[in-house]
């Protein structure tokens, strides 16, 4: 009897030195190492078990399960993708899939894209469940809730992490919903006097603002030009807006000819805004739109001089700059080049 009740205690001392161990010791021998698990919902303790166990990340399941359920986690365990590091133990691990902190992963809508290459971006990425592929952009709206809407530029354009098994669906809706709450939080402390009826407006104007110019301290003046021409009842005259309307047709020149080809969006044949914004607004381009400059200039023209622009209040003034800018200025430098160079 003594010898059993020693083989007994000897056999529990053992047992539970090496269940404390299984809970303690890094679960991932290498310490470079990484890998990531995804727990479908609905996944039963048991089956989370054996495929820990399948992955060789776990090397007694009955253990896990036993830990699992004296804690109280059997039932808390949160669907998900998770990542494992070198020095996690199991217990880190349990801990992890209780609180939910799944991988998050990360896309960035840039300022002046369009809505074709928004849809392009979420489809080319693998961690975006696709669900609008074979939509329409107007059935698009019409799935998020916000049928008849034109989808250009209504989507904030930022860096977004999320969850891996995010639909398209379901991101477009957060960064419609970003972009809408900016917007109107925005208009309630616009400055008076725009020319503007409705948040709308401003938006499609904050979104030409946003492809004239990539220079950040620019944005206001620029706006406060086209503001300026749009009380005067002037054409805004800006080739961004020439080029959306071109379509495919548009192959990175614009010519002459294409500035008096009458579309809606063409702002050197017709007065005011064009019916929709022409790409994704910074929330800096609505803030230059809704607060913009004071000043008299009604023109501006590229410098060449990292991207700024020279501002002008006449058009002869504006003729000058053209001309100096835009074809004395790249003469000058060519001349230069072929010096450089030693050619003729």
């Amino acid at each position: 009897m003594g010898i059993l009740v020693l083989l007994g205690s000897f056999v529990g001392g053992w047992f539970i030195l090496e269940f404390q161990a299984f809970i303690t010791a890094p679960l991932l021998a290498e310490a470079s190492t990484q890998q990531s698990i995804v727990i479908h919902p609905g996944t039963s303790l048991n089956e989370l078990a054996d495929t820990l166990y399948q992955s060789q990340i776990i090397q007694h399941p009955t253990y896990f399960k036993l830990f699992a359920r004296w804690q109280g986690y059997e039932r808390k365990i949160k669907a998900g993708e998770y990542l494992l590091t070198h020095e996690m133990s199991a217990e880190d691990l349990l801990q992890m899939l209780v609180s939910g902190k799944v991988v998050q992963h990360a896309v960035t809508l840039i300022e002046g894209w369009t809505f074709k290459q928004v849809r392009a971006a979420l489809a080319d990425n693998k961690n975006i469940i696709s669900t609008l592929s074979v939509l329409s952009d107007a059935d698009v709206m019409t799935a998020l809730g916000y049928e008849g809407l034109h989808p250009e530029g209504r989507f904030n354009p930022d860096t977004y992490h999320f969850p891996g098994g995010t639909t398209d669906l379901e991101f477009l809706a957060r960064a419609f919903k970003k972009t809408e709450n900016y917007l109107q939080k925005s208009w309630a402390k616009r400055d008076k006097n725009l020319p503007f009826k409705t948040p709308y407006e401003a938006l499609i104007l904050a979104s030409i603002v946003e492809k004239e110019t990539a220079v950040a301290d620019e944005r206001a003046q620029i706006a406060g030009v086209f503001v300026r021409r749009l009380k005067k009842n002037m054409r805004l005259q800006t080739d961004p807006t020439v080029i959306y309307g071109m379509g495919d047709l548009y192959n990175g020149n614009i010519r002459k000819a294409d500035l008096r080809r009458d579309t809606p969006y063409n702002t050197y044949t017709r007065h005011g805004l064009p019916p929709t914004p022409i790409a994704l607004a910074s929330q800096q381009a609505i803030d230059a739109v809704l607060h913009p400059e004071e000043g008299n200039s009604l023109y501006f023209v590229a410098m060449g001089d990292e991207g700024r622009h020279y501002f002008s209040a006449t058009l002869e003034e504006h003729n000058k700059a053209v001309r100096e800018y835009q074809i004395l200025k790249p003469r000058r430098a060519r001349a230069e080049q072929k010096i450089k160079e030693g050619t003729p």
